[in-house]
């Protein structure tokens, strides 16, 4: 029996999150649990699908990097039994830092693949309002003693600021530059209203002002100009290049996506927005944890057998826009490339960590049904202590150049 089984093709169905908060006490959140807005998630990918029977979710993975408080208490599962669902079905945490969500995904998409899974729940959370990025750590002492990493490496900052020393053809002017076209871009997708249908609205108590539905991210600033980005301080490094402009902020949010595989997504019904193809997680020095996606990138595409020119869309976590850009420079890719984030990346959204790899995934399935020229497209994000995450995906849409296409009503 064994040695007949088959890997069956994965597909992402539907994703959707909340709108993203700023951290801190100003911030839309700051009076909502992490774990709640993980059940609004779970909660409309339900109300969605509404051919998809709750008993036939297999199991439910939700990451969080800090996994304490609301964001602890193995938050798959808690977050399923708050969201309603049989209390046969499981769930489990994940952690792997920025990449948690992306990595519920995959570990769930490969049990999908394997045959022990038919439909999963898998997505991420951060409230970094209430957990910042680090808090109540204690980081072994060997590895300063032993000099296993970097100080520099415990501070993303720090390691953005290593990027920049490893490549200076990658000014401060250039990292402002990027970072206004992000802001510029998520502006105009929101115009088109090409973020809104996957934001999950959600309802917030504040004592000072009542009730509020948040319908909107709170992060973007779109009125920004290379004048507001050029007078920031650089908090890393006296004279440094990284600043609060040309980097993503601390915010809080949820994520949360349905994969099936492809024979279970026909039986129920379900749509099919993405295949995925691969996907590849690679590490790198901690201290220069920023340059993950490029050896992640390299070693999904000779899983594929693909190489970069195939790849007709690029969702890249934009934790630091000098990030992106030592990626977009290893591949041969211009700053402003129309295939690179075209709806604005997490500089101007924001990135709650854990959340937001299923963020990219929304973003590229929209893509996708609006670009039926494009066949592959890649999610790729740098993970803090060194590492890089990147997963292929095929358009289901996808028409090759030269076929003619019949609608209704077109003559055969």
């Amino acid at each position: 029996m064994s040695q007949n089984r088959q890997i069956r093709d994965v597909v992402f169905v539907d994703g959707v999150r909340t709108p993203f908060g700023r951290a801190g006490e100003k911030g839309i959140y700051a009076s909502t649990r992490a774990d709640d807005l993980v059940v609004k998630c779970i909660r409309e990918l339900m109300r969605r699908n509404p051919s998809l029977p709750p008993a036939r979710i297999d199991e439910v993975a939700i990451a969080a990097t800090t996994q304490t408080g609301d964001q602890g208490l193995t938050i798959g599962r808690t977050a399923a039994l708050l969201a309603g669902l049989p209390q046969s079905v499981p769930g489990f945490a994940i952690d792997r830092m920025c990449a948690g969500a992306m990595t519920a995904v995959t570990t769930t998409a490969s049990g999908i693949g394997f045959g022990t899974y038919d439909v999963v729940i898998a997505g991420g959370v951060e409230h970094m309002g209430h957990h910042p990025m680090g808090a109540g750590a204690d980081p072994n002492p060997r590895f300063m003693s032993e000099r296993i990493v970097d100080p520099a490496a415990l501070n993303m900052g720090n390691t953005a600021e290593n990027l920049h020393d490893r490549f200076p053809a990658i000014t401060k002017d250039r990292t402002d530059a990027y970072a206004l076209a992000s802001q510029a871009k998520l502006a105009a997708a929101y115009a088109n209203d090409q973020i809104q249908p996957d934001l999950v609205p959600v309802a917030t108590l504040k004592a000072e002002q009542g009730w509020t539905i948040n319908t909107v991210d709170e992060p973007p600033r779109p009125g920004t100009t290379l004048e507001d980005l050029a007078s920031l301080r650089t908090p890393f490094r006296a004279h440094g290049r990284v600043t609060a402009g040309n980097a993503a902020g601390l915010n809080d949010g949820a994520t949360a996506a349905l994969l099936a595989s492809a024979e279970t997504a026909a039986e129920l019904g379900l749509p099919v927005k993405m295949r995925l193809v691969t996907y590849a997680f690679a590490g790198v020095a901690p201290e220069v944890m920023g340059i993950g996606p490029v050896p992640a990138t390299e070693k999904a595409l000779k899983l594929a057998g693909l190489t970069i020119e195939d790849i007709g869309l690029f969702e890249i976590n934009e934790a630091f826009a000098v990030q992106v850009l030592s990626f977009l420079d290893h591949f041969g890719i211009a700053d402003d490339d129309p295939r690179v984030n075209r709806y604005g990346g997490a500089i101007a959204v924001g990135h709650p960590l854990a959340s937001s790899g299923v963020r990219l995934m929304n973003q590229l399935a929209r893509q996708f049904a609006e670009d039926s020229s494009v066949q592959y497209g890649i999610t790729t994000m740098c993970i803090g202590l060194g590492m890089g995450a990147t997963v292929i995906w095929e358009n289901p849409h996808f028409v090759p150049a030269g076929t003619t296409v019949f609608t209704e009503g077109s003559a055969a």
